[in-house]
């Protein structure tokens, strides 16, 4: 597992590079999605395929950039499921980004899982590596410095709702309302790393992505969005659920599967499944 910690360390070093320098114009290509990828999307999936690619233990990877999983090393026992540049059109106003990490043994899926990771490219780099321990990591004089473990609250105080309003069901609505006339605060950029992350170093919460009328089966990918951070908020003392079910209980049939999705502290998340439980 030091090999592939140490491959990603050095991956986003030169993904901050890529995104001080690089044009982010779209290319001519489509990711898995249909949607139009941006230069900067395929110069980051292609950096971290390249570090990738130097680790004999890592059997094969899976990107939100590519259609199809791609074997590296027959004789490896890792699958790594990776979003190259989570929140890629961001960049150019200049807000965070991440990239996103799902580290399987001998086959993907949840119930191989055995690490998570995600790197934030804001005002600081800095790294969540999830194993027995969710552990802080931040980017000083071109190394990656251990600052501190991460533990969730019982009971946070941001609200990260995402997803179209005119799209959410009535009661999910009410739900996010309700929160709000708690005191919850609105902390939503676009991006899931730095919404995620922010709940995590301050105090906990909820980030919810819900099934809605135009994306019924949820919008993030699970392989390489959603289990990831299941695996770190469970990790971390919080919940992962799909808005009645642990995320990480759920199979896959294709690695570009979506599911809704709700993180958060252990408070929000039993209100989400009050909710849902009764309007299922």
């Amino acid at each position: 597992m030091r090999d592939i910690f140490d491959a990603i360390q050095t991956s986003a070093k030169r993904i901050k590079d890529a995104i001080d320098v690089k044009d982010i114009g779209y290319s001519q290509q489509e990711n898995s999605s249909g949607e139009t990828q941006l230069e900067l999307d395929i110069k980051c999936d292609m950096i971290i395929e390249e570090e990738f690619s130097k680790v004999a233990s890592i059997h094969t990877i899976a990107s939100e950039e590519k259609q199809h999983a791609e074997l590296l090393h027959e004789d490896g026992k890792y699958f790594i499921a990776y979003d190259p540049l989570d929140g890629s059109s961001l960049v150019d106003v200049n807000l965070s980004v991440g990239s996103i990490f799902g580290i399987y043994e001998n086959d993907f899926g949840t119930k191989n899982m055995v690490a998570a990771c995600y790197v934030v490219y804001g005002p600081r780099v800095e790294m969540v590596f999830a194993q027995n321990k969710a552990k802080l990591y931040l980017l000083q004089a071109g190394d990656f410095e251990f600052v501190k473990e991460i533990r969730l609250t019982e009971k946070g105080k941001l609200m990260a709702p995402g997803g179209t309003q005119q799209n959410w069901e009535k009661y999910h609505k009410e739900m996010i309302d309700g929160f709000f006339a708690e005191g919850y605060r609105l902390r939503y950029s676009g991006g899931m790393v730095p919404d995620l992350h922010q709940i995590l170093l301050k105090g906990g919460g909820l980030f919810s992505y819900p099934a809605t009328s135009d994306k019924p089966e949820g919008k993030l990918r699970r392989l390489f969005e959603v289990f990831p951070f299941a695996f770190i908020y469970k990790i971390a003392g919080g919940e992962a659920i799909n808005g009645s079910d642990d995320l990480m209980t759920l199979g896959h049939g294709h690695i570009h599967d979506t599911s809704p999705c709700f993180f958060g502290s252990k408070y929000e998340v039993k209100r989400v499944k009050e909710v849902y439980a009764k309007n299922a």
